[in-house]
């Protein structure tokens, strides 16, 4: 899409039934992205390709979802000022831990900020992602602070059995 402001991107079409929660939720809230499969691993020239024509092509943000070794938003992130928000995929060995460290530990220097293992991460993520768009973007503040409202108000009328 190239009116895209976030790019979401995962290493494998496996993890898209996390990273569709992501795309969900910028799509509630009307933010123009983009969903791409590229794996740092199996596609490093696509990748590099890709990251090199993110800022010219208007994307402000990038959501990258990865699982194991999970060097996509690292990789992403050395690559490019805009902001990356990594999402660690939960795995069957290790639930998803191997992946978060891998992701939470960048060195010094070149940030990723790092969410929570699974779908929650992925909608956080989005979450961020509109909340960082919002700053310039009156319209996406408001959204998103009636979208706040919304979720306390949801809480507040519970009730349990």
């Amino acid at each position: 899409m190239d009116n895209a402001l976030v790019a979401v991107i995962m290493g494998s079409k496996s993890d898209w039934e996390t990273m569709r929660h992501a795309a969900e939720m910028l799509t509630q809230f009307g933010v123009a992205h983009e969903c791409r499969i590229i794996s740092a691993h199996r596609t490093p020239a696509l990748l590099t390709e890709f990251v090199a024509r993110v800022e010219e092509r208007g994307i402000e943000v990038i959501i990258a979802g990865a699982g194991g070794a999970a060097h996509l938003p690292g990789i992403i992130a050395a690559q490019t000022l805009v902001p990356v928000l990594g999402v660690p995929m939960e795995s069957p060995a290790l639930k998803g831990i191997d992946s978060l460290l891998s992701i939470v530990q960048m060195p010094a220097g070149i940030p990723v900020g790092t969410l929570a293992i699974g779908r929650a991460g992925a909608t956080n993520a989005a979450l961020l992602a509109i909340a960082i768009l919002s700053a310039k973007r009156p319209d996406l503040r408001e959204k998103l602070r009636q979208f706040r409202a919304d979720q306390a108000q949801r809480i507040a009328r519970e009730t349990l059995p």
